[in-house]
């Protein structure tokens, strides 16, 4: 596999950003619900609040967003992205310092920092394909898949040290400095960016013109019309909202019934992520083996499996060795999936509608998560937590059914909009 200077110098920089970035959102993972819970005294409603309502307005706020940066430059939309993130995190120690920290503050740069992820990451994926030729992609995004298991590993145990000794408001100053450090990485990218043409508009209107409202749409609108782009959306769609609604059902399960410990907690999904690092590594040799679409569906099928097995959890060690099982099997999976879906999905994108098609990916992802987290913690309390977690297990053996059945080539790029 190449190295990061084998993909050019421009990529280093931006894989670099990307890196120290990922790194400072773990370590300060879970810092927002301890902020609530123990500087501000908040309840399970208001911790609940602050991670749902936060992700499903940020996720409102930013689909205006995805076409507004279609037509312009991404590199500097990135620096922007990262610098609003971090002005955004930097208010809550500023106000704890002046002892005026708020729920309100929290929810609200929560849903900033949403709105701010998901215009990063539709910005970002746009400048990827602009910036490596085709046959780069894959290797990137393996680059990319690696490194965010990598800062999964370390972050997590990094974080909750300084939250131990330092407290939660300090790894809120790390993770606004990683976006500082992410923004000075990118510019340093340097060189000229050209200006997107986009799609020929009525009446002239260039890059500056307001928003229509089909533009709002637009990104679902080609989702929805490409016939291998459409069953992977609503493939990630499912899966990873069966999949995350699970996780808050787990906790109370191996947290309270169970009795598992904080720390046997943590390490029943950290050490996991292993395989994740493992499964991005092999994504493009398994590719050049066996053919993309043979690893796209065998890894999407794999994926779907091992979740059903968490509705077996027992206690004690044999408990904890399951789900650390389970685990590894499905971040290993996800590991050699993700990859290869980011880079069909690239490929199967127009470069003028990247951004909004990401935008509208992310968007729909994130507010499935919080609709069927909702769903399930209705489902928990009426039926228990085990339940529950088995009933997503066998909804999510189904997934695999919504993969597309064959990718079809690449779509032509449309002629420049002055030709």
């Amino acid at each position: 596999m190449k190295s990061g200077r084998g993909l050019g110098r421009a990529f280093g920089w931006l894989w670099g950003a990307y890196g120290t970035s990922a790194l400072g959102t773990w370590l300060a993972f879970g810092a927002f619900p301890l902020i609530a819970v123990r500087v501000l005294h908040a309840g399970p409603a208001e911790v609940a609040a602050l991670s749902s309502a936060g992700a499903a307005v940020g996720a409102a706020v930013a689909v205006p967003l995805g076409p507004w940066v279609e037509f312009r430059r991404k590199r500097p939309v990135l620096i922007a992205m990262d610098l609003v993130r971090c002005g955004a995190l930097l208010t809550i120690p500023a106000a704890y310092a002046l002892g005026a920290l708020s729920f309100v503050q929290l929810l609200l740069v929560s849903v900033v920092v949403a709105a701010a992820d998901i215009t990063f990451r539709a910005a970002s994926g746009a400048y990827l394909k602009t910036l490596l030729p085709p046959g780069d992609l894959l290797a990137a995004n393996a680059r990319f898949e690696s490194t965010a298991w990598t800062t999964t590993i370390i972050g997590p145990p990094l974080g909750g040290a300084a939250i131990g000794l330092l407290g939660p408001v300090v790894t809120v100053v790390a993770d606004a400095v990683s976006y500082l450090l992410s923004a000075l990485g990118l510019r340093a990218i340097g060189g000229g960016e050209a200006r997107p043409g986009g799609e020929p508009r009525p009446g002239g209107r260039g890059s500056g013109a307001r928003l229509r409202p089909a533009d709002l749409v637009a990104g679902w609108r080609y989702i929805l019309a490409d016939p291998t782009l459409r069953p992977l959306f609503l493939n990630a769609a499912a899966f990873n909202g069966l999949l995350m609604a699970i996780e808050p059902l787990l906790a109370v399960l191996m947290l309270g019934r169970l009795g598992f410990t904080p720390w046997q907690y943590g390490l029943a999904f950290a050490a996991p992520s292993l395989g994740g690092l493992l499964g991005s590594r092999l994504a493009r040799p398994l590719v050049a083996r066996y053919g993309r679409h043979r690893v796209l569906m065998l890894s999407g099928r794999l994926r779907a499996l091992w979740p059903l097995g968490l509705a077996f959890l027992g206690p004690g060690t044999g408990g904890l060795l399951l789900v650390m099982g389970v685990e590894l099997g499905i971040i290993f999976s996800c590991g050699v999936f993700n990859p290869v879906s980011a880079t069909l999905r690239l490929e199967r994108t127009r470069t003028d509608r990247v951004t909004r098609v990401l935008s509208a990916w992310t968007v729909t992802t994130k507010a499935t998560t919080a609709l069927l987290t909702a769903v399930w913690g209705v489902l928990g309390a009426l039926l228990g937590p085990r339940t529950a977690i088995g009933l997503a297990g066998l909804l999510l053996l189904s997934t695999p059914l919504l993969l597309p059945r064959r990718t079809a080539g690449v779509p032509a790029e449309p002629a420049p909009a002055h030709a």
